[in-house]
């Protein structure tokens, strides 16, 4: 009996008590029958009286038949006639073990989920279904080996969204008939032989130096024609060399340890390159 019950009780004890006072008095013939009398109905009356909570509905099976969904607050059952049932209508949460599968390329995985549902129509949730998370956790497990047997392990890798939804959808359209809506459902792990992942592993490594070296090459490329449009440039400005010398001395560093020596003046190669120009004129 809960805390409720026995307050109730206590209080149709006492009213019992008093209603035999009143009536019979303290007479010794009286008192014992009353006394019990007042015992069994307020201990009747107590467990007459059931209070679901916001969250709950009751289904009361009255005789054995469905009767009534009652439910939040208080309420009156007749005891030894009426059995309720308590349903939690809140979304409730239920985790998909692991399951060994084989995907549709024949490679062996362990993946897990969860599942998140809610009761959406009571009476059929108690009425149809001997018991509604067993089997929605069943019937979760069934779908998920079925759907992930035909994909590929590539698709598994990379379609774990659409997995679930695929999952959800086939879950769904069953558990309706159970009064049972689900939310979501979500793959949490994928489990593969070790292997495999370091064959994958191996594959990854390859795949990202092969972009880098297709990236260096095409910077280099890139590189090259920059570089001879700067030449051409150069050659077509007359300073432009000498130009170019300075900023290069200038960037050698600005401490005095660095020493740059010029074994040929910019001028005398200046010099050089017009008189070969004279002589082939």
């Amino acid at each position: 009996m809960k805390g409720v019950n026995f307050l109730f009780f206590i209080l149709f004890l006492g009213l019992g008590v008093l209603t035999s006072y009143i009536i019979g008095g303290f007479k010794p013939e009286y008192l014992n029958l009353s006394m019990g009398a007042s015992f069994a109905v307020a201990f009747l009356l107590a467990l007459s009286i059931k209070i679901a909570d916001e969250w709950e509905r009751i289904v009361i099976l009255r005789l054995g038949r469905f009767s009534a969904v009652k439910g939040p607050g208080i309420f009156l059952v007749f005891p030894i006639v009426d059995r309720a049932i308590f349903v939690d209508t809140r979304i409730l949460t239920l985790d998909i073990p692991k399951q060994q599968v084989i995907t549709k390329d024949n490679v062996p995985v362990s993946i897990n989920g969860v599942v998140y549902f809610k009761v959406l129509k009571v009476d059929d949730a108690i009425i149809k279904v001997q018991n509604y998370t067993f089997a929605m956790s069943q019937y979760a497990q069934a779908t998920l080996r079925d759907v992930i047997g035909g994909m590929t392990l590539d698709q598994l890798l990379a379609e774990r969204e659409k997995i679930g939804k695929e999952i959800e959808e086939a879950v769904e359209k069953e558990s309706a008939n159970w009064g049972l809506e689900v939310s979501t459902i979500k793959i949490q792990d994928i489990d593969m032989p070790e292997e495999l992942k370091k064959m994958m592993s191996r594959q990854a490594s390859a795949e990202r130096e092969k972009r880098a070296t297709i990236t260096k090459a095409e910077g280099d490329r890139d590189a090259s024609f920059n570089l001879a449009a700067a030449a051409a440039t150069m050659a077509a400005s007359p300073g432009a060399m000498q130009l170019r010398t300075l900023q290069t001395i200038d960037g050698l560093g600005p401490t005095a340890s660095n020493t740059v020596v010029l074994a040929v003046p910019i001028e005398i190669m200046q010099a050089a390159t017009a008189l070969a120009k004279m002589q082939k004129n």
